[in-house]
């Protein structure tokens, strides 16, 4: 396994386009300039905004500034994100941090003066303008919440403050954390964080994946304790925020913004928890049997039932399963996928300083751009694919909304991306009946889609709830508090079926997810949406495709449970999670008489 290359020595064609975004940094800074003009004319009309009208004037130059903003930031942070050595990127992004804050607190007024109006000339307002519709109904849901003016744009003012929290976990974890080469019988092998979690928790060799695991581990070890400090800021900050803002809870204040009850939340962590176990245990012992462990350990969880069979996919490959599998989503869609893989959507390249994971961000009508670090693995296929679903998403969103409806509740927001795993992993079931493929394809769902979103993500979710209920009663945690926590999850989740080798209480460290509210558990509602519709499609075929892509042009018009109606599932109960959950077991059961 090589040592990954600078930023600089990385091909061009594996690195996303930017110049989609600005063709050159004059076309950057005079987005800047206009972004500040718009707030200044924002500003002007600070005490006129007392009837629908002057509510509709304001809003409609709202959105002109917005996107402006939203076009520089995405454009500085997309720069930074791949290569957190990049000082003028990192500088740039700095700047952009600093002009949202002044702009913002320029603006801070807006929804204040709007929020003054009586109901009525506010719902006037909003009868009177589709476009700004939602923006202006949202503000009368949040009226009991504003602060008053003064207190607002004191917030915008500090909000580059308020992120250094993320901002540091990140550079610490993306720059400053160095790790040293590890040997395996005779043989070095070079070891980062990128080349951990996109290459180690899938080595089949287990000397290399364990001594991958126990060296990760012992240099992420030596940050705990600031790692530890930066997220008990992040939950202090956000609870006293929730009090400042009139929540009863810092878990109301942050589902708020996402229009779903404690109820849904607690339910998706608490039905998972105890009802997928058993599945997910049984998925162990097999995984125990069929590698030949002596025990299942904790590094052990990610390696393929088939390591041996599962074929190196080139990048043409990629793009040719990602059109086969979402061929069933229609012409139009497709001409979406096309456009990603022709125009550079993507940055796949392997660099030192690179931000790990996948995400997927899509400027206003501005197409995507895709991160991920491609290793010519199935799973980077579905990660791909899984991006895909943001951008089809985003780009219908777009197309058929004002920039303040292209956003959606973060817990349906996952449910376009997954329901493109489902649909590639079920026409690579058409593509053999081939006992030993369909197990590869199988494996695949489970090893993959589902334990990346209904464990991996859902662990996080129930270490955080814990976290949280600490924040809320006063308190605060420190890295003692947040190892033994994480290590009571994962010990109720996977019982006496899973060693959890020294480390493994230490993974609360390594997603950025905690530091964006109540995010991770939403990973599963999405899939447990696209799961439903998924069979929909099975059944009824045209008319639910068709129903979905209404559904994704809804944008945020749309509360999430309007949004799965829409699409034909009742989320108000528990029965779409639950049989979920059976689908899961049934791939697990299908697993064990292939592999069994």
């Amino acid at each position: 396994m090589a040592e990954l290359n600078m930023r600089k020595d990385v091909p061009l064609e594996e690195t996303w386009d930017l110049t989609l975004l600005f063709r050159n940094r004059e076309e950057y800074e005079e987005e800047r300039a206009k972004a500040r003009r718009k707030a200044e004319e924002i500003r002007a009309l600070k005490g006129t905004i007392n009837t629908a009208e002057m509510i509709n004037k304001a809003v409609d130059l709202y959105q002109e500034y917005y996107t402006s903003l939203s076009l520089v930031l995405n454009y500085s942070e997309l720069a930074s994100s791949v290569d957190y050595y990049d000082q003028k990127a990192q500088e740039d992004y700095g700047w952009d941090r600093m002009l949202l804050s002044e702009l913002e607190g320029m603006t801070s007024f807006l929804k204040d003066e709007i929020s003054s109006n009586s109901e009525e000339v506010l719902r006037e307002a909003a009868e009177k303008s589709e476009s700004n519709r939602t923006f202006i109904s949202d503000i009368l849901r949040e009226k009991p919440h504003r602060l008053k003016e003064e207190g607002e744009e004191i917030l915008s003012l500090l909000s580059p403050i308020l992120e250094t929290p993320y901002e540091t976990y990140n550079m610490a974890k993306l720059a400053d954390m160095t790790f040293p080469s590890f040997t395996v019988e005779g043989k070095t092998y070079p070891l980062g964080y990128s080349l951990f979690e996109d290459d180690y928790q899938y080595e089949k060799d287990e000397g290399i994946r364990r001594t991958a695991f126990k060296e990760f581990s012992s240099v992420i070890r030596k940050y705990e304790n600031t790692t530890a400090s930066l997220y008990n800021a992040q939950c202090r900050k956000e609870k006293i925020l929730s009090s400042l803002k009139g929540f009863d809870s810092v878990f109301d204040y942050l589902l708020f913004p996402q229009k779903v009850t404690r109820e849904m939340y607690d339910r998706q962590i608490d039905l998972i928890m105890d009802k997928l176990s058993p599945h997910m245990r049984r998925y162990a012992r097999l995984k125990k049997k069929v590698l030949g462990l002596k025990e299942m350990t904790y590094p052990d969880l990610l390696v393929p039932l088939d390591s041996d069979y599962s074929p190196s996919v080139t990048w043409k490959e990629c793009e040719d399963y990602a059109l086969e599998g979402l061929s069933v989503l229609g012409e139009d869609y497709l001409a979406t996928v096309r456009e990603a893989f022709t125009n550079r959507w993507f940055d796949r390249a392997r660099n030192q300083g690179k931000s790990t994971g996948g995400f997927c961000a899509s400027p206003y009508r501005k197409g995507s751009f895709i991160l991920l670090s491609w290793n010519g693995r199935m799973s980077d296929v579905f990660t791909a694919v899984h991006e895909l679903g943001h951008a089809g998403h985003f780009k219908a969103a777009s197309e058929n909304q004002s920039i303040l409806d292209n956003e959606v509740s973060s817990y349906f927001v996952e449910a376009p991306s997954t329901i493109n795993e489902l649909l590639l992993a079920h026409s690579l079931l058409k593509r053999s009946d081939d006992r030993r493929f369909k197990g590869w394809v199988l494996d695949n769902i489970i090893n993959n889609t589902y334990y990346h979103n209904f464990v991996t993500h859902l662990l996080e979710a129930a270490y955080q709830r814990e976290v949280y209920r600490i924040i809320d009663q006063g308190g605060s945690v420190q890295a003692d508090t947040l190892k033994s926590i994480y290590k009571g999850v994962l010990e109720k989740f996977w019982g006496d079926d899973v060693v959890l080798t020294e480390g493994a209480e230490l993974t609360w460290m390594r997603q950025p997810h905690y530091y964006m509210g109540l995010y991770s558990y939403t990973y599963s509602a999405g899939l447990t949406i696209a799961t439903e519709v998924v069979k929909r499609i099975e059944r009824e075929g045209e008319k639910a495709v068709e129903d979905w892509k209404s559904v994704l042009a809804s944008g945020s018009t749309l509360t999430p449970l309007e949004l799965a109606k829409k699409a034909g599932v009742d989320i108000s109960t528990s029965a779409p999670l639950l049989d979920t959950i059976e689908t899961i077991g049934g791939y697990i059961t299908s697993l064990e008489e292939i592999f069994g």
